[in-house]
């Protein structure tokens, strides 16, 4: 008796792609219409090597959308095209060799000796210390959130002002810092005050201008809990016009965000901004 084997027609039992060529020219042949004139082995050939692109496409799509429904974050990345490759974004901090080698081109670039004892250290300093300043992209709102929104009856005015914030400017890479308020009015929910905190420290531990800054979080509280309205106010200090430029030591910078109510009621946006001002 012949013994049976675990693949027919060059399939095996799992349901994969053919396994060899020969399969796949087997497959290939059975597409070729069988109506018309005799089909030659350049017609079969042909055929295969359709087939074969057809069902390497086929894998490349189904791995795509395997990795959309597992929400990865690379659904576009270039890597994920080679099916043989297991990849992984690297971590930030693995970035920190080519950031330290930038860092000591920088200081040579500046006449100094990047090898004398107060600075052999920096560049890998300094390095760590942009990964620090520019944390918030590692960070997402459902992280910071941490199921922190609370079903409540409470539909009035809720303030959190004076909240400290350090960015750094995406123009000068200098820093800025000053201090944000931030006010909501719920719609039968409520967020754990200290996330509002952390909102700010999401949008602000990145390359900013104060302007988008500032509507960055005003959005990220109405996504949050769904308000009537959100209002934010920053009032930041910038270093690049504090020691470069016109170097005006004692300005400031005001910016706002109104959204909801706080934008479409007048009397609404007054009792915020008395709340944020009152000492």
């Amino acid at each position: 008796m012949k013994p049976q084997t675990s693949e027919q027609n060059g399939n095996s039992q799992n349901g994969d792609a053919p396994a060899d060529a020969a399969s796949v020219a087997v497959e290939a042949a059975a597409t070729i219409p069988t109506g018309g004139a005799a089909s030659t082995p350049t017609d079969v050939a042909s055929t295969a090597v359709a087939v074969s692109k057809n069902s390497q496409q086929l894998k490349l799509e189904m791995l795509n959308m395997e990795l959309a429904s597992n929400g990865s974050g690379h659904e576009k990345c270039t890597f994920h095209h080679d099916l043989e490759l297991d990849h992984k974004p690297p971590t930030r901090e693995a970035l920190l060799p080519d950031m330290a080698r930038s860092y000591r081109l920088l200081l040579g670039g500046l006449g100094e000796n990047p090898d004398r004892q107060g600075l052999i250290k920096t560049p890998e300093r300094a390095a760590k210390a942009m990964l620090y300043f520019t944390k918030g992209y590692d960070q997402s709102l459902e992280d910071v959130l941490n199921g922190a929104v609370f079903d409540e009856d409470h539909d009035e005015m809720v303030v959190v002002k004076d909240i400290e914030m350090f960015s750094m400017c995406e123009h000068h890479l200098v820093p800025f810092y000053g201090k944000v308020s931030i006010g909501y009015l719920p719609c039968n929910k409520i967020l754990g005050l200290s996330k509002l905190a952390r909102i700010v420290e999401i949008f602000s531990r990145r390359l900013q201008v104060q302007e988008r800054l500032t509507k960055q979080i005003a959005v990220a509280v109405t996504q949050a809990v769904q308000p009537a309205g959100v209002a934010v106010v920053v009032e930041g200090v910038h270093m690049c016009m504090v020691m470069r430029g016109v170097q005006k030591i004692n300005s400031k910078t005001v910016t706002s965000t109104m959204l909801g109510v706080f934008r479409d009621d007048p009397k609404t946006r007054e009792e915020f901004l008395n709340l944020v001002n009152s000492k």
